[in-house]
C-alpha cells in the first residue's frame, strides 16, 4: 500500500516537473551555455528544496521498510583467527574499531572454529578503500571482502 502511495506521489511530481521542464527545455535549446552542465551547477549553492511533510514521510517510510533488506556491498575483514586467544582478541579489536569509527558498523562473528571482525557497510569498493588505507598500518592482514551489507541509512 505504501509503495503505491509513494509511486503515485513520485509520478505526480514528475508530471508537474515535466510540464515545467518543457519550458526549461525550450530555454535550454536556445541557450547553448547549459549544454553538458548539471542542473545543480546551474542553479547554484543557494538553492532551496521545499517538500511537503507527506513527501518527507513517504521517503522515510520507504527507507524504514527496506532497513532489514540485504544489499550487495563491501566490508573490510580486519581479524580472522582460531587460536585460543581469538575470542578475547576479537572482542578487543571490535571495541577499538567501534570507538575509532562510531559511524561505521563493526561486526564480530564466530564460524567454527574462527572468530571474525569486519567493519563497514560500503556500497562501493572505493568507499571501502578509504577506511582500508587508514587501517592497513594497524592491521596489515586486513582485506576487503564482498558480502551482503545492511541497507544504507
Amino acid at each position: 500500500m505504501m509503495k503505491r502511495i509513494l509511486l503515485i506521489l513520485v509520478l505526480s511530481a514528475l508530471a508537474t516537473l515535466g510540464a515545467r521542464a518543457q519550458d526549461s527545455l525550450n530555454l535550454a535549446r536556445m541557450d547553448s551555455t547549459y549544454v553538458g552542465k548539471s542542473i545543480l551547477s546551474v542553479i547554484g549553492p543557494g538553492a532551496e528544496i521545499n517538500q511537503t511533510t507527506q513527501v518527507r514521510q513517504a521517503l522515510y517510510n520507504y527507507v524504514s521498510s527496506n532497513a532489514g533488506m540485504a544489499v550487495q556491498g563491501y566490508r573490510i575483514r580486519v581479524f580472522y583467527d582460531n587460536s585460543p586467544q581469538a575470542r578475547v582478541r576479537s572482542e578487543s579489536i571490535a571495541a577499538y574499531l567501534r570507538a575509532q569509527y562510531p559511524e561505521t558498523g563493526v561486526y564480530r562473528s564466530f564460524e567454527s572454529p574462527n572468530y571474525k571482525v569486519t567493519i563497514g557497510d560500503f556500497r562501493t569498493k572505493d568507499e571501502a578503500l578509504r577506511i582500508y588505507n587508514a587501517l592497513k598500518g594497524t592491521y596489515p592482514t586486513a582485506y576487503i571482502i564482498k558480502e551482503n551489507i545492511n541497507f544504507p541509512r
